[in-house]
């Protein structure tokens, strides 16, 4: 008969910390599955096989290892018939470590990098990999599978990224979408069963919440204080504004489109191209001050698919990462520059450049109707125009408490 415990293993780390094991014994003869988690000798209870209450995270590593037990004694059941015709512990490990990796959170992760890797969605990729990150430094182990994943464990997760990390409430939302969308490809393949499913509105599961974020736009006022400089002194403060400007004038055209529109999406003074974000079509009229902007890069054209401005123009072409990494690069000198001439421009606030599309957002108010904003946003869903608006648009509450006080 096989018996299976939690045990300290006597061999220490390099910080001095030794594993907690869970040994399977047959015939006298042990084998041990490494949970990935190491504590101080101190702290491990030899006769209850357990962690102590004073260890400052008893209550998760010991449902950590009781899931662990758990696992291993639902393979020894399944195993019976094999280890009584002569089995080791070695079946059994080896029969839990693959289904550690069908069940692995960590191993499920970098297939869907892997997929997206295929896919070249680059930019998801590296908004993603630091949510991963985040997990795996609060785990500090590098194995955890979906069952370990409780609505207990999350909330430790959470009160750790908000009291240990400083992390704002959208980015730990952001996390948990990250945590929840893998859960769901995991149920959806059936390697998870729906009963582990740590979110929802039902009693002890964590409902998502998104945090209402504060919208702040330049007024036209403040945008005309921006065209006006002259920076003719400064090229690159002056090259800025205008990639700055040319995203304003374009409905606040995302900066990485920007960067990307070639001379080959002009066409009978229209711009064309498709939105980098959801692959969407969209066509602009090129207006007079587009105009001027553009005619001032012409010279540089060395073919219609070349790009307007010179970010990308060293990138390769057939390498979408290059293409990401050079963009990010661009952004962030970009976004210098534009700190400099906000300043100039006597502008308190904090421009980037997605300020543009929310300044764009606030001049729109009552000029456009919200459905034609929507186009020009290329939102699927008017509702997010219309919250996105609500977000920048306080005029209307202003004149309602001065209509109510005005006595």
């Amino acid at each position: 008969m096989a018996t299976i415990k939690a045990t300290l293993r006597k061999k220490k780390n390099r910080a001095g910390l030794y594993p907690i094991v869970i040994r399977i014994t047959k015939d006298r003869k042990s084998t041990y599955l490494y949970t990935g988690q190491y504590i101080d000798e101190k702290y491990w209870d030899e006769k209850n096989n357990k962690v102590k209450k004073s260890h400052p995270n008893v209550a998760r590593l010991n449902n950590y290892i009781s899931v662990k037990i758990t696992e291993a004694n639902n393979s020894l059941i399944d195993n019976e018939s094999k280890l009584q015709k002569g089995g080791q512990a070695q079946d059994i490990k080896r029969d839990i470590t693959n289904k550690y990796k069908k069940n692995s959170f960590f191993y499920f992760a970098e297939s869907h990098f892997k997929l997206l890797e295929k896919n070249k969605k680059f930019s998801r990729i590296n908004s993603e990999r630091p949510l991963l990150n985040r997990i795996k430094n609060y785990h500090n182990s590098k194995e955890l599978d979906f069952n370990s994943i409780t609505p207990f464990f999350l909330k430790g997760f959470i009160a750790h990224l908000k009291n240990t990390d400083s992390v704002g409430d959208r980015s730990i939302a952001n996390t948990l979408i990250f945590i929840r969308t893998l859960f769901n490809g995991a149920i959806n393949q059936g390697l998870v069963d729906k009963s582990k499913y740590p979110f929802g509105n039902g009693s002890g599961k964590i409902r998502i919440k998104i945090p209402e974020s504060i919208k702040i736009g330049l007024t036209i006022d403040e945008v005309k204080a921006i065209e006006a400089l002259d920076l003719e002194n400064h090229q690159a403060q002056k090259h800025t504004r205008n990639v700055w400007m040319f995203s304003f004038y374009l409905a606040g055209m995302r900066v990485a489109d920007v960067l990307k529109m070639k001379w080959s999406n002009i066409q009978n003074d229209r711009i064309y191209y498709r939105m980098n974000k959801n692959n969407k079509p969209s066509s602009f009229k090129i207006n007079e001050k587009l105009a001027k902007i553009i005619s001032e890069y012409e010279s540089n054209k060395q073919s219609p698919n070349d790009y307007i401005f010179p970010e990308l123009k060293l990138a390769n072409q057939k390498d979408l990462e290059d293409i990401l990494r050079k963009t990010k690069t661009a952004t962030k000198k970009l976004n210098r520059y534009l700190s400099q001439i906000t300043e100039k421009a006597e502008i308190t606030k904090k421009v980037t450049f997605h300020t543009a599309r929310r300044s764009f957002g606030l001049a729109s108010v009552d000029k456009i109707p919200i459905q034609i904003l929507q186009r020009l946003y290329n939102h699927s869903s008017v509702t997010t125009t219309i919250q996105y608006q609500q977000g920048l648009n306080s005029k209307a509450i202003d004149d309602a408490l001065d209509d109510v006080i005005g006595f």
